[in-house]
């Protein structure tokens, strides 16, 4: 049996589609599931119907509310509370920072986001399942 099992189902969200789906391919080759969402409102939507989704990813700069906003709600939903949460952003200020400490982020990662590093908080948190040793 090949490793077609996903690692983790991930929610990412960012009003920038094309960096989403980026972002979402390149995961997506790691072996997560990935679930989008273009806005704090379907970010809910997403994490209602997709209750096993063990991180989200999200954007702090968004027209309509911010990557904060979706923060707090999750902070103050019982169930979702303890969710791990990496916010991208490019223009994080000190303020912004301070807000992401008091609400537990796992880490923030600046835009253009580096993947590597991006994937080693991937890989410590959700490790890649051992392949099967092949004898050559």
């Amino acid at each position: 049996m090949t490793s077609s099992s996903t690692r983790q189902q991930l929610l990412l969200v960012d009003d920038e589609e094309d960096g989403l789906s980026e972002l979402a391919e390149l995961l997506e080759g790691e072996g997560f599931c990935c679930h989008l969402a273009t806005s704090v409102k379907i970010a809910l939507q997403q994490l209602t119907n997709h209750p096993d989704i063990a991180l989200v990813i999200t954007d702090l700069r968004m027209p309509e509310e911010s990557g904060i906003a979706l923060i707090r709600r999750l902070r103050e939903h019982t169930s979702r509370q303890h969710l791990p949460v990496i916010v991208v952003s490019g223009h994080a200020d000190m303020d912004d920072v301070s807000d992401l400490l008091r609400l537990q982020v796992l880490d923030l990662l600046r835009k253009p986001i580096y993947h590597m590093r991006l994937l080693d908080t991937l890989d410590s948190l959700f490790p890649k399942p051992n392949p099967k040793s092949i004898d050559s």
